[in-house]
């Protein structure tokens, strides 16, 4: 049976802050049912969520994106909150970003910390840092007004969480979600959010560098995948620069003395331009392929807007 609104937190290990977690999710909207999907804890997390009223679920291979997987497998609902279990993520905000993707057809809400108290509470450098890079480079390279990328505070519909094909493991999964909304022409708004930085004790799972690799790794992914045109035509642009300026010289020397001295370098250069031309046609034809893939994702929407619609007749005649 599908739900109305869910609240989803993903928890690793987040016995001190849980319990304060859910009831603010209960309080905030307390028609919402509250899942815990706990992934491997040692200390109690589950346990403790379940005394606090929220409905607790497993995932036994490590990782957020690992989790986020399960969650979105699992669930059926209208609107799919998403915090973080370690009390960061004030749920006062929720209903707003409920009304957006129940009532305003969004399909994904972004929790924007950067735009109001997460640099004052932050006391991560680093972070701060990797969070506006992160930020700066993807509005960049997909023309984007998304004003947090990094945070794990979100609302979704139902269209967009059964259309999503998760591919990341771990903390690069908000990454993945916003440059697969942004690719597709999926609707997302952006709320203001506050943020409180982790309580005394409470540790955050995230290695700023170990992690911050693997998400500067997922955008050079993804915009290898989703902009492929780009991709290819500026490696076609830097190989022909480099085959142009190793072939003047040979020509130049061509043109004085009429002798091609330097023939290594001259079929070198001509590597390097053959090199070039084939990157700019493999861009070409992976763009085509992928412009297909957006017409094969609009029939996925539609596909899905249809089970909804049946789902939801099912459920009004069993209420009756």
């Amino acid at each position: 049976m599908k739900e109305k609104v869910v609240f989803i937190i993903p928890c690793y290990n987040e016995s001190l802050t849980i319990e304060k977690v859910v009831k603010d999710c209960k309080k905030a909207i307390p028609e919402a049912t509250v899942y815990v999907y706990d992934n491997n804890s040692s200390d109690h997390t589950d346990e403790i969520a379940r005394n606090a009223g929220a409905v607790v679920k497993y995932e036994y291979q490590q990782g957020k994106g690992n989790v986020v997987r399960r969650m979105f497998r699992d669930i059926d609902a209208d609107c799919y909150i998403m915090l973080d279990g370690d009390d960061t993520n004030p749920p006062e905000f929720a209903p707003e970003m409920a009304d957006l993707v129940l009532n305003k057809g969004v399909d994904m809400v972004v929790g924007d910390r950067l735009s109001s108290t997460y640099f004052e509470e932050n006391k991560r450098p680093f972070h701060n840092f990797g969070n506006t890079l992160v930020r700066g480079s993807i509005n960049m390279l997909f023309k984007s007004d998304i004003k947090d990328i990094m945070t794990g505070y979100r609302a979704f519909s139902y269209n967009f969480v059964k259309t999503f094909p998760i591919l990341s493991k771990g903390f690069e999964i908000e990454t993945e979600m916003t440059i697969h909304s942004v690719s597709h022409n999926m609707h997302v708004a952006n709320v203001v959010t506050d943020y409180r930085d982790r309580p005394d004790g409470s540790e955050s799972k995230l290695n700023t560098y170990s992690d911050g690799f693997k998400v500067l790794r997922t955008i050079f992914r993804l915009f290898k995948n989703y902009r492929p045109f780009l991709f290819f035509t500026l490696i076609a642009l830097i190989l022909f620069i480099i085959g142009i300026c190793m072939f003047i010289p040979v020509f130049n020397t061509f043109l004085i003395t009429g002798l091609v001295p330097r023939i290594p370098t001259l079929i070198v250069s001509c590597f390097f331009i053959l090199a070039a031309l084939i990157s700019f046609f493999a861009g070409i034809i992976l763009d085509v392929l992928l412009s297909e893939d957006k017409h094969a994702f609009e029939f996925r929407l539609q596909q899905v807007h249809a089970n909804k619609v049946i789902m939801e007749k099912l459920d009004n005649a069993e209420t009756l």
